[in-house]
């Protein structure tokens, strides 16, 4: 496959993402990932060497986000009309159950990793420009959609820390503080003076594609970094930032708001549509 700007779709990039975005469901709930599986449904006419490459994504992955406890266990190969990647990530926790739910008014509420680099990332590989042109920031963002990096690590220091509530953010900080708020039972306010430092780092995609990058830090997912809910400053490991608060419903519906104003859901990704 190659992407409308040039840039070539590898099996090296679809087997190092099927392990970075499974390690981080292990994460996101303060554990650690021990064991995979992995099912390929491949055309008749594959070559070998995809296979090689695909293989080689998802060892290099592993060893590079720091996942050395997971082996892979096995899994099923077979023929289908195309390609077809299934991968499962099994781990354990010492911590017990860490769940979106927990969050409460008063929280802080804080994020380990990036915001809106692979949204960035993939505005860019979708974009009509020549990727050979592209300088080392925009390669760089298209690297957090094709290679994420999950901070493998931080879930379980986060537990350690007693963190309330933690998910990994894969389909958009609005989205995903949204099921964690429903969840919880209350309402989140982020803080935009924060979130547009985030939204420094993008402004090398935003000027190529002519967005508003403040769009990625919000509603961009599959980055894999990490939102978490904790009751004070002082729990917060030093790999995250703090970007808003827990706050009491004032009604039944939770409400997501950046600077006190409301935000609807709207973008971000959606599995179902």
């Amino acid at each position: 496959m190659v992407w409308p700007s040039g840039q070539e779709h590898k099996a090296y990039d679809i087997g190092w993402k099927s392990i970075a975005q499974n390690v981080s469901d292990i994460n996101a709930m303060g554990g650690k990932s021990t064991g995979a599986v992995i099912s390929l449904s491949l055309p008749g006419n594959t070559l070998l060497e995809w296979a090689k490459d695909f293989a080689q994504g998802v060892t290099d992955a592993i060893k590079y986000l720091g996942a050395e406890e997971l082996t892979i266990l096995g899994g099923d190969l077979g023929k289908a009309s195309e390609i077809s990647v299934t991968t499962t990530v099994l781990g354990e926790s010492e911590h017990g159950k860490i769940l979106r739910s927990g969050a409460k008014p008063g929280d802080l509420l804080a994020v380990a990793g990036h915001l809106g680099d692979a949204g960035a990332g993939l505005e860019v590989l979708e974009h009509q420009s020549d990727s050979a042109a592209w300088n080392r920031a925009v390669r760089r963002l298209v690297a957090g959609q094709c290679r994420p990096v999950p901070p493998l690590g931080s879930g379980p220091r986060a537990a350690e820390a007693g963190v309330h509530a933690l998910m990994d953010i894969s389909d958009g900080l609005i989205r995903d503080s949204t099921r964690m708020a429903k969840a919880s039972g209350v309402s989140v306010d982020f803080d935009l003076e924060v979130l547009k430092k985030f939204a420094e780092r993008l402004k090398p995609a935003a000027a190529l594609t002519k967005q508003e990058p403040m769009k990625w830090v919000l509603h961009g997912g599959e980055d894999f970094g990490l939102l978490a809910a904790f009751p004070k400053a002082s729990d917060v490991p030093e790999e995250f930032t703090v970007i808003g608060k827990v706050t009491a419903r004032s009604g039944r519906r939770s409400v997501v708001a950046v600077g006190g104003k409301p935000v609807v859901e709207g973008a971000g990704f959606d599995h179902f549509s």
